[in-house]
């Protein structure tokens, strides 16, 4: 099997053509939204330095999550540019200069060889072909288990969104929904951080949406609660 690119799969992925207007942090959150859906992220580096700008890296536990994120977000309109994605040459190389923290080198050897015994566990009978540690699992349970809780509202297109962490902007929901067809605006209400509505073109492309996002987590302590929007 021949790879499209001489660089091996691993577990960081370097994306660039990113935004140079997005500040870092916001930038950061966003990117931890949109990927963290594929598996576990580790680390996300973004630095605004002339060199590096509109470049960043996210470092996945699992290399079979890089690569969906790799496959799967290639030229993803991102803050209107489309990403482009390959897995890092080596994240110590330009990233520890800028930190000024050569000896990352060491803690990467230990991790890969965490990494090497973690696949070997899974390989073992724990991953049943599934994204089994997709941000942590909410989607897939909420998937093939209970529909969400709160069905007491009709079907329809809008889609009501809870239990956001307060720092949730506009564009890292929009980002997260816009994954799904039919998607059509984000809406927050200033007066009352925490929530949002999503409106799509119909009821069915919002069933799909919530069923594929019902408690993903924008941070480890946020994970969304959906509910179709009193009309």
């Amino acid at each position: 099997m021949k790879l499209t690119g001489d660089i091996p799969p691993n577990q960081t992925i370097y994306i660039k053509n990113l935004s140079e207007k997005v500040k870092k942090e916001e930038l950061k959150r966003s990117l931890y939204c949109l990927f963290s859906q594929y598996g576990r992220i580790l680390d996300i580096v973004a630095l605004k330095t002339a060199k590096l700008r509109g470049q960043a890296w996210v470092v996945f536990s699992e290399v079979t999550s890089a690569s969906n994120a790799v496959r799967q977000m290639q030229n993803f309109p991102f803050y209107d540019k489309p990403m482009r994605i390959q897995y890092a040459k080596a994240k110590s190389d330009c990233i520890a200069k800028a930190e000024g923290t050569y000896d990352k080198k060491k803690k990467q050897d230990e991790k890969a060889e965490r990494r090497k015994r973690t696949e070997e566990a899974q390989h073992s009978g724990t991953a049943n072909g599934q994204r089994a540690d997709a941000n942590g699992g909410p989607a897939v349970a909420t998937r093939q288990g209970k529909p969400g809780a709160q069905e007491t509202t009709e079907p329809n297109n809008i889609l009501f969104i809870q239990n956001l962490p307060h720092e949730t902007t506009s564009m890292m929901l929009e980002v997260l929904f816009n994954q799904y067809p039919g998607f059509r605006e984000v809406r927050m209400i200033e007066a009352k951080p925490g929530i949002a509505f999503v409106e799509f073109e119909d009821d069915v492309q919002s069933s799909v949406a919530m069923q594929a996002l019902q408690g993903f987590k924008i941070t480890p302590q946020n994970p969304m609660a959906i509910s179709y929007a009193k009309k």
